[in-house]
């Protein structure tokens, strides 16, 4: 999982994560989505080995007409779609018939990821009817997983928007490029990473830096982060 430690977009990490759960599993098909709870409908995705058509046919209708997805949702572990609809049920649907049959999956099981009771992204692992359901030891493995999943997609989240972290009324001597790289600090982010959160060089990261560190009075990252903490 040393890929995961690295300083990834979002949507990266989630392909990464599809290549790596469809090797392990030995599944065929994957899709990942993220939860916008203001529209309360999933969105952003990505596949491996799905029709694109198919998953925007899934966000402007059938995942509004989704029978499994909102029940496995609710779960903080790898749940699969029979543990929340008998297969035989399932098949008599609208859902599978129209949607999940068209690109073939049979089987299948998801993982949420969640952080601070926010859904960040999702990883939705198929096999067709040629092979097994999922077995619990493969939902375990998921689970041990999920953390590093979690954590990954968190940081790129929090890099993506470093105005969502809170410093105190000492920040306002920084400009806002200098808090937003005291942010990143606070993070534990270094010098590179900063600068691909930002798209600015690690000159000019090192340059905010010192700027901060003159104007609040310190020599180092450690005691900049001390004095900047709400």
């Amino acid at each position: 999982m040393q890929t995961l430690a690295e300083p990834h977009e979002e949507t990266e990490i989630r392909e990464i994560m599809g290549d790596l759960v469809m090797q392990l599993l030995g599944a065929q098909y994957y899709a990942s989505f993220v939860w916008q709870p203001g529209s309360q409908s999933f969105a952003q995705p990505i596949q491996i080995n799905m029709d694109p058509m198919n998953l925007r046919a899934y966000e402007s209708y059938y995942q509004f007409h989704d029978p499994i997805t909102p029940l496995m949702q609710r779960y903080q572990v790898a749940v699969r779609a029979t543990d929340v609809l008998a297969i035989e049920e399932l098949k008599k649907t609208e859902f599978f018939n129209d949607f999940l049959n068209k690109d073939g999956l049979y089987w299948g099981v998801n993982l949420y990821a969640w952080h601070q009771g926010q859904n960040l992204g999702d990883m939705r692992i198929w096999r067709d009817k040629r092979r097994d359901n999922f077995t619990p030891d493969e939902m375990r493995l998921l689970d041990m997983l999920q953390p590093a999943f979690v954590t990954a997609l968190a940081r790129a989240q929090r890099s993506s928007q470093p105005e969502a972290l809170t410093l105190n009324t000492l920040s306002q001597r920084l400009t806002t490029r200098e808090q937003d790289t005291a942010r990143l600090v606070m993070l534990g982010m270094t010098d590179k990473e900063i600068a691909r959160a930002l798209h600015i060089s690690t000159t000019t990261v090192r340059t905010h830096l010192e700027n901060a560190f003159r104007k609040v009075g310190v020599s180092n990252r450690a005691a900049l982060v001390h004095k900047l903490r709400p």
